[in-house]
């Protein structure tokens, strides 16, 4: 039983996670398309966000799965 909650708190973690990434490159994209000048730094600022979410993703999902026992 607590196996299955943790699988699906790690589930969870992994949506969160792609929607939040999704979210943030449709959002950058369409920043450049306004301000093409701007590529390089929004770029940047969107790799550093990515990389964020993911570092806490994959600590939420590693409490997830430290959880079962």
């Amino acid at each position: 039983m607590v196996g299955s909650i943790a699988a699906i708190g790690a589930g969870l973690v992994t949506i969160g996670a792609a929607l939040g990434i999704g979210k943030l490159a449709a959002s950058a994209l369409e920043s450049i398309a306004r301000q093409p000048e701007a590529t390089a730094k929004i770029q940047t600022n969107m790799l550093i966000a990515a990389a964020l979410i993911e570092g806490v993703a994959l600590f939420c999902a590693v409490i997830c799965l430290l959880g079962n026992g």
